[in-house]
């Protein structure tokens, strides 16, 4: 009897976590496109702002729901070294990736080819604190419950990587615009950070490799686009 019960609890946290990572992407798939398709305000007030509240406020409420901690999206200083190595050494391959783009794109090493009017400081902290929005909510939460659920970390990684491309699919139309061959590059390049991404964390348990990651992915694509 007391099996029987265990195994109940089990997939019940299965179900839930499942049940929870669906509600929480499909929230902000719907949400996050809506505003795309309506808004566009400087990149300071829409990652400083609007991001944490929208991306991870619900994250809050769904990690009290689970009577769990911080840990349990990852933010925790367990395995810190092993996570900024893993994250600089996978990162410079798309770092050396963007300086090529870059350089056959202008025929030079054209560096503030994106900056726009903010400096590379101010880009640089705009750049981790998308980082740490998008990475605590993909990596740290719907990943973290998707691997939970379906008990496979590949079969979760394929699934939570695709949903990443989904949520990159309105920036892509309504903000960079981008023709149809370099839309399905971009979001190929997406795709595969998205493994990537969810590889670090399932091997460090530790947020701040992907974050890390995800800083050393987005600048060759400030680079590229």
């Amino acid at each position: 009897m007391r099996h029987l019960k265990s195994v109940e609890l089990i997939m019940a946290n299965k179900e839930t976590a499942i049940k929870h990572s669906i509600i929480l992407f499909t929230f902000l798939l719907i949400f996050w496109g809506c505003y795309r398709l309506i808004f566009q305000l400087p990149d300071t007030v829409e990652e400083l702002v609007i991001k944490p509240i929208v991306w991870l406020l619900p994250v809050v409420y769904f990690i009290r729901r689970e009577r769990l901690g911080a840990d349990s999206v990852g933010i925790t200083t367990k395995n810190m070294f092993q996570a900024i190595y893993m994250a600089l050494a996978l990162g410079s391959l798309f770092a050396i990736e963007g300086i090529l783009v870059n350089y056959l794109k202008y025929g030079e090493l054209h560096f503030n080819a994106n900056l726009g009017t903010s400096n590379i400081i101010t880009s640089l902290g705009i750049s981790f604190a998308t980082a740490i929005s998008e990475e605590i909510v993909f990596r740290g939460f719907l990943f973290s419950r998707m691997w939970q659920g379906l008990n496979n970390e590949w079969q979760a990684n394929v699934v939570v990587s695709l949903g990443w491309v989904l949520i990159h699919v309105p920036i892509t139309i309504f903000v960079l615009k981008l023709a149809a061959p370099a839309a399905i590059s971009y979001l190929f390049l997406t795709f595969i950070f998205g493994l990537g991404s969810s590889f670090l964390y399932a091997k460090t348990k530790n947020i701040s490799s992907s974050i890390f990651l995800h800083v050393l992915w987005e600048w060759p694509i400030i680079l590229f686009r």
